[in-house]
């Protein structure tokens, strides 16, 4: 009798530990994306399954992060970076095969709470006053070392003489989309994020912006790559970004387009 009561217990702690953790199947590959583009690339990706029936598992971050964990062999089947650079050292790296497709040219803007005491502007003479006044306590932008976003917000704020004075004002965001939490939530009273994030109804809700102009900074060419461990489902999504219906959001996210590369051409069958 002992002995079938600690078979029965066994088998019941067995299936429950197979219903508490569930599998991932080798068919829903492992995605990396620039926190930038998260509310455009959920949307795609979310069409996408109702399209082909297939699905991916996003993980977003920064950039140079993600060139790291993949020169490790973490296991990402597609990287969609936001800056062209990295995919380039990966490719000089031989950590990929080829150099991708760019996907989007992405925007900066100046977003602040709705309260702040920051008058936003283009050529952020509002900074330029609380910094006069000794008022201006935080701004947030991502960090420069490995955030393409945070490289940008700084030469912004070398072009326009700010980048001295405002340093020990500095709130850094591990990726762009912290900083865009820093910038609108109140923690900060403001700061220089992406576009895509300001416009986004989950972040415009608690804040207002202004676009940067380009001419501030160097273009943002968004390129994304499919990696050695690519299977088919992620080669799938990888024709999808370029369709024009993934196009459109991207557009709708502020983003500039590109123009359609050779290899998107191919993408008039975008699910199998």
């Amino acid at each position: 009798m002992m002995r079938w009561i600690k078979w029965f217990a066994t088998c019941v702690v067995s299936i429950a530990s197979l219903v508490a953790t569930p599998v991932m199947s080798n068919d829903v590959p492992a995605i990396a994306a620039a926190s930038n583009i998260k509310f455009a690339l959920d949307e795609i990706a979310s069409q996408f399954t109702q399209d082909t029936g297939e699905r991916v598992r996003i993980s977003y971050g920064s950039s140079g992060n993600f060139v790291a964990q993949i020169k490790h062999g973490a296991p990402f089947q597609l990287f969609l970076s936001a800056d062209e650079k990295y995919i380039y050292q990966l490719s000089q790296s031989k950590a990929i095969s080829d150099e991708g497709v760019r996907y989007a040219v992405g925007r900066l803007a100046i977003a602040a709470p709705n309260y702040s005491p920051l008058k936003l502007d283009a050529e952020l003479e509002g900074v330029k006053t609380l910094l006069k006044s000794g008022d201006l306590q935080r701004f947030a932008i991502a960090n420069p070392d490995h955030a393409p976003y945070g490289e940008r917000a700084q030469e912004v704020l070398e072009s326009l003489g700010l980048w001295d004075s405002i340093q020990p004002k500095l709130i850094f965001g591990e990726n762009v989309s912290q900083a865009a939490q820093f910038a609108v939530s109140g923690s900060t009273q403001g700061g220089l994020i992406a576009l895509s994030l300001a416009i986004a109804p989950q972040f415009k809700k608690m804040g207002h912006y202004v676009v940067i102009p380009e001419e501030l900074h160097t273009p943002l060419n968004q390129r994304m790559v499919l990696t050695p461990k690519a299977g088919e489902t992620a080669k799938h999504f990888y024709r999808y970004i370029q369709s024009d219906s993934a196009r459109k959001i991207f557009s709708d996210f502020g983003f500039g387009l590109p123009q359609v590369e050779k290899e998107a051409d191919k993408t008039a069958d975008i699910g199998h």
